[in-house]
């Protein structure tokens, strides 16, 4: 565990059946576009990569789903699809797989990159 706050876990949710299905956050590196394209990197064994693919086997392109990182709060976001990674050297028990999320659109505000953080502003606030 993180601390009493928060946990090491990422849950995921298919907001139609409340199916659920939860990520080590060590095995996950999440990568984030301005448009709110999300790249969830998952290294993991072979079993829990076979359950993440039987998980989202069923989903459809641009369903939503619920994603709770570290018991921070459900954000929703939108499945655009996994794909097989490719790259380093695994073990041979070990798979990487690439999920593909979307944030919705939020109201008129523009994402804004700060030292790592996401911020949003007004269009107007970035004029100034």
């Amino acid at each position: 565990m993180l601390g009493d706050e928060f946990s090491d876990r990422i849950k995921i949710t298919i907001n139609k059946t409340g199916e659920t299905i939860e990520l080590d956050q060590k095995r996950v590196h999440i990568r984030e576009k301005p448009d709110g394209l999300m790249a969830l990197s998952y290294v993991a064994p072979v079993f829990e990569a076979m359950d993440l693919e039987e998980f989202f086997n069923d989903v459809l392109s641009s369903e939503e789903l619920s994603m709770d990182i570290g018991d921070t709060g459900d954000r929703p976001v939108r499945f655009k699809g996994i794909i097989d990674g490719k790259g380093k050297n695994f073990p041979n028990n070990f798979e990487h797989k690439i999920i593909l999320l979307k944030e919705p659109k939020l109201d008129s505000r523009v994402r804004t990159q700060k030292t790592g953080f996401s911020i949003f502003k007004t269009k107007e606030e970035l004029s100034e």
